[in-house]
């Protein structure tokens, strides 16, 4: 995935390991520009970029690194989101008008379809947790899928034993 200007919004492929595991060094990390909506904008010119680490294997759940200049404005949840402030700060105000200060070392959870005002004072950089919301009648066919992967599970532990573990490495 690009940018509108060309830019990667993930990592490389070499941030992941042949097992799958996804590192990368959050401080050298260089994000994209990712403008806010102008209709959202209520005050000043904040500037967004973002920079996509991970995304799970359905598609479903992605982790992002994400920051913003100072400025005031709304902003949708399309999805689950949970966020974990690195630097800075921001001011929510939520639907209801509850305000909150989140500052690095906060977290946060935004339910998904919800707006929320955000007031960044100076500088706000983030890891966001995202998680796309599945339909109420496309939960159904999962929730039978999970019952029976669980009957499943409990059966293999009843026929053969329960599941070992990789055997341990011994350090070098």
């Amino acid at each position: 995935m690009l940018t509108a200007n060309g830019q990667p919004t993930h990592l490389p492929s070499s941030a992941r390991t042949a097992a799958g595991l996804i590192h990368a060094r959050l401080d050298t990390l260089a994000l994209s520009d990712a403008p806010i909506d102008p209709d959202w904008i209520l005050e000043g010119q904040p500037q967004a970029r973002v920079m996509q680490i991970a995304e799970g294997a359905d598609a479903a759940a992605t982790m992002a690194v994400w920051d913003c200049t100072a400025g005031r404005f709304n902003w949708y949840f399309g999805c689950d989101e949970a966020v974990f402030i690195l630097e800075g700060s921001v001011t929510v105000t939520g639907p209801d008008g509850e305000v909150r200060e989140l500052h690095a070392g906060d977290t946060a959870y935004f339910p998904a379809y919800t707006w929320f005002e955000w007031h960044v004072p100076s500088y706000v950089r983030k890891v966001a947790f995202c998680h796309r919301v599945i339909p109420t009648l496309a939960r159904v066919p999962l929730k039978v899928l999970n019952r029976l992967s669980a009957i499943a599970e409990r059966l293999y532990t009843v026929a053969i034993g329960s599941k070992t573990a990789p055997a341990r490495r011994e350090a070098s």
